[in-house]
């Protein structure tokens, strides 16, 4: 169980469920709150916005049967239970569409990593979404909403050396993940210090495990204040990236792999793509695809944006066949993630993208 905290008295105290809190697990999105600055529950739901956290109890177990804690594992759900979320907007073609609104006595579990608000449309494959009862909103002394952009990490600019590298896809589970996974193992292989990044999104951490267990330092939008980038504005968007990939330089980081999130006709990701600082700060791009029309489809929509990428990887590459009929069309190479992997096979496509001469003696050596 999440270590208790310690809770101060405050006049917006929603009475019996103070207690409660204390022994409430805390889901991935809220991983960088600090829990001391709880004071107090309001039911104040009709003023919350996005990112301020929320404490919810299960009433019914449908689609999500486990919440993904801070501590980076699984809990299975049980009716009763109670955990602390973030209220946040979600957009997933291949599971819900749902807005950040929640009342008194609803709301919906709309992903895994802590994001509760009001399905709006659903995969027909999809079962209708965990219920959950708000019993409050977190508060701090002064009786303000706790959202968890105050604790963003501090923004720092990304020096001109630095290469990035943007990882765009088709589509949900076109293996957009697992191709910049492999690229950034690729690339530290070679011998760079690679950071990855997930710059879009909806807070789980499945994306960010991946690149942990590849060895590389990770960040994603939850470091930046965000529980969801869906409905948020491109300029909070381009801030959050400069300030991932900022932080990731920070760090050591030589380059930066950095992922958006769902299809190129998504929002937000088609207007990254449109004109951006995202854009323009990206040195190449890799895309993910998943089978032969997915690849020609979104080579010819980057085209349109006067993009092309350097590779094409995802689902498309397990078959064969559907490379070759893919690379006949777009004249784009397709390469596998056990390619993208290898240092003998990604040191001179990515040769041309490196900013930094001394990172290109690197890959010469």
């Amino acid at each position: 169980m999440d270590k208790p905290i310690a809770l101060k008295p405050h006049a917006s105290v929603v009475a019996g469920t103070m207690a409660a809190l204390s022994t409430a697990h805390w889901t991935f999105t809220t991983r960088r709150v600090d829990r001391n600055d709880v004071a107090g529950l309001s039911r104040g739901f009709a003023t919350a916005r996005t990112g301020d956290l929320v404490l919810c109890e299960v009433t019914e177990i449908n689609q999500h049967r486990r919440l993904q804690l801070t501590t980076k594992r699984y809990k299975k759900s049980y009716v009763g239970d109670l955990f602390v979320a973030c209220i946040g907007d979600r957009y997933a073609p291949d599971q819900y569409q749902g807005r950040a609104e929640i009342t008194a006595g609803c709301g919906h579990l709309l992903a895994g990593g802590g994001v509760v608000g009001t399905v709006e449309h659903a995969h027909e494959r999809m079962a209708p979404p965990t219920q959950v009862r708000p019993l409050g909103l977190l508060i701090d002394a002064g009786g303000r909403a706790i959202n968890i952009s105050r604790y963003g990490v501090k923004r720092q600019p990304i020096p001109s050396d630095i290469t990035v590298i943007g990882v765009f896809g088709a589509s949900m589970n076109a293996g957009k993940t697992t191709a910049a996974v492999s690229l950034a193992h690729g690339l530290s292989r070679v011998g760079y210090n690679v950071a990855g990044a997930k710059i879009t999104g909806t807070g789980s951490f499945g994306d960010f495990v991946a690149f942990e267990d590849a060895g590389l330092a990770t960040f994603d939008f939850t470091d930046a204040g965000l529980a969801s980038t869906y409905r948020v504005p491109l300029a909070r968007i381009e801030d959050g990236f400069e300030t991932l990939v900022g932080h990731a330089v920070a760090g050591g980081a030589q380059i930066v792999v950095a992922e958006i999130a769902d299809g190129v006709f998504q929002k937000e990701t088609a207007a990254i793509l449109r004109d951006s600082r995202i854009k323009d700060r990206m040195d190449g791009i890799l895309f993910a695809a998943p089978d032969a029309l997915g690849s020609v489809g979104g080579v010819t929509v980057l085209d349109g944006y006067g993009l092309r990428p350097f590779a094409v990887s995802g689902m498309v590459t397990r078959s064969p066949l559907a490379v070759r009929e893919a690379m006949a069309e777009t004249g784009v190479p397709h390469l596998t993630r056990e390619q993208l992997s290898d240092p003998a096979s990604i040191t001179d496509r990515v040769r041309p993208l490196l900013r930094s001469p001394h990172a290109e003696r690197r890959v010469a050596a």
